[in-house]
C-alpha cells in the first residue's frame, strides 16, 4: 500500500474523470514526458474525447462495473485495480488480466 500511496495522482475533472484517470495512468506507465501537461489538463480533452468515442463508452452517468469492463478491453496490457477508501480497505475491481503493468486507482 505504501507504493500506491506515494504515487497518488488526483484528477480534477468535473467530467469523465474515469477516462482522465486511465489515461493519465497510461502515460505515467509509458513515461511519456508531456506528463505535466495531461495531469494539468492541457492536452487531455482530444485524448479523452478519442477514448470514449474509440470504446463507445458513455460516462454522463458515472462509472460502473460494466464501463470498467470495457475499458479494460481496451487496455488489454494493463491489469486495472480500484480500490475503495484512501486506505485501500477492499478492491471493488479487479480486472484479473495477467500482466505485470497494473493501473492503481482509488
Amino acid at each position: 500500500m505504501v507504493l500506491l500511496k506515494r504515487s497518488i495522482v488526483e484528477v480534477k475533472a468535473e467530467d469523465n474523470c474515469l477516462a482522465h484517470a486511465l489515461i493519465i495512468c497510461n502515460v505515467i506507465l509509458i513515461n511519456d514526458p508531456n506528463y505535466n501537461s495531461y495531469r494539468r489538463g492541457w492536452k487531455i480533452r482530444p485524448v479523452v474525447d478519442n477514448l470514449l468515442e474509440t470504446t463507445g463508452i458513455d460516462l454522463s452517468d458515472g462509472g460502473g462495473i460494466s464501463e470498467l469492463m470495457r475499458f479494460q478491453e481496451h487496455f488489454i496490457e494493463y491489469r486495472i485495480h480500484i480500490f475503495e477508501g484512501l486506505n485501500c480497505e477492499g478492491i471493488f475491481f479487479d480486472s484479473r488480466v495477467e500482466s505485470e503493468k497494473i493501473i492503481n486507482l482509488l
